[in-house]
């Protein structure tokens, strides 16, 4: 994959807090351009950020720019300057998913001749229709398998809109947390028959990031606790294509509204951006993250330095953050 020049990649790396990365293991920071970071996107930044420069682990920097008609103009740009203003940098990158789709291609591949992989051509609506009972996830439906058994040979392009899912069996995967513990998850049950390549000809979210995790040398994955279960996906999938899979998973309880739901549009314009344009500075926004992780017991500014020097996992609060009035008066300086 080739690196995509910018003049916000790095900058100069002696304002940042940094370590020479030894072989402590690899970690990323991934943004997806598909809008602009609020401020619970910048605590799992930060968080991943803190404890890869404290281990003296290399940090690649990826946009995940996969998600076709949702990836916005500029959103990663702004990401990458968002990322800098706050003090965060990297070792390699920015990187981009879309300027290599070969090696996407290359797992299809080996998915189709083990035979693991078949074509779909439903739709949302009959997926939804052919459901049994209300689904956990409302944005997420259990494949019923309807096209598994269908199709005896591989369709032709021409033969209209189609996706490939992948063979999933009736199984238990198990995995370790360091903060949420032993999970155990049965992938068929929760979504059945997931999506490899798009009907947009594009590899899925599931696909793209255990292709680059593993060939990027990840060997720590600190995320929303809101993917738990696509962790799960993605060990079978490793395992599907023989690939080595991260020794480490840490998932961070999310920062939610006041109604107790992801920060989203519905909470007002909570990005970061917006506070950074307002005037609010970075070590104002960094000062919040740092109350909300347990560095400290009340909102002070402070650099992400100061931040990674203070980080401590063991102490970080296990429930979620709540951000709230006070939050965002503390920001504004009200």
């Amino acid at each position: 994959m080739r690196e995509r020049q910018t003049d916000v990649n790095q900058g100069d790396q002696s304002k940042h807090h940094t370590k020479t990365p030894k072989t402590a293991g690899v970690t990323r920071l991934a943004p997806s351009p598909t809008g602009a970071l609020h401020l619970g996107n910048v605590r799992t930044f930060l968080v991943n950020w803190a404890m890869a420069r404290q281990k003296g682990m290399k940090v690649i920097l990826r946009v995940e720019n996969l998600d076709g008609p949702r990836v916005k103009v500029g959103a990663d740009r702004g990401a990458i300057e968002i990322l800098r203003w706050l003090g965060m940098d990297w070792d390699e990158g920015p990187y981009y998913q879309r300027d290599d789709l070969a090696v996407y291609e290359a797992a299809m591949a080996t998915l189709k001749k083990k035979g693991l992989v078949y074509p779909c051509r439903c739709t949302r609506r009959e997926i939804e229709s052919a459901q049994s009972a209300p689904h956990g996830d409302e944005h997420e439906l259990q494949y019923p398998g309807t096209c598994r058994d269908k199709f005896n040979h591989e369709i032709d392009d021409g033969e209209g809109e189609f996706a490939w899912r992948v063979k999933v069996p009736s199984s238990e995967v198990v995995y370790e947390d360091v903060l949420c513990g032993t999970q155990r998850m049965d992938v068929q049950s929760q979504v059945g028959d997931f999506v490899m390549w798009t009907k947009m000809g594009l590899p899925a979210y599931q696909l793209a990031v255990v292709v680059d995790d593993a060939r990027q040398g990840v060997t720590e994955v600190v995320r929303g606790d809101d993917l738990l279960r696509s962790t799960a996906r993605q060990l079978f999938l490793y395992r599907s294509l023989g690939l080595q899979s991260p020794a480490r998973w840490v998932h961070l309880p999310l920062v939610v509204g006041e109604d107790g739901r992801r920060l989203a549009k519905r909470h007002g314009d909570t990005r970061a951006a917006m506070y950074r344009d307002a005037g609010v500075c970075a070590e104002r926004l960094v000062g919040l993250m740092a109350y909300w992780c347990g560095i400290t017991n009340q909102r002070i500014e402070m650099s992400a330095g100061e931040f990674a020097d203070g980080f401590d996992l063991g102490k970080m609060p296990r429930e979620q953050v709540v951000f709230g009035a006070e939050d965002h008066a503390w920001l504004m300086g009200e």
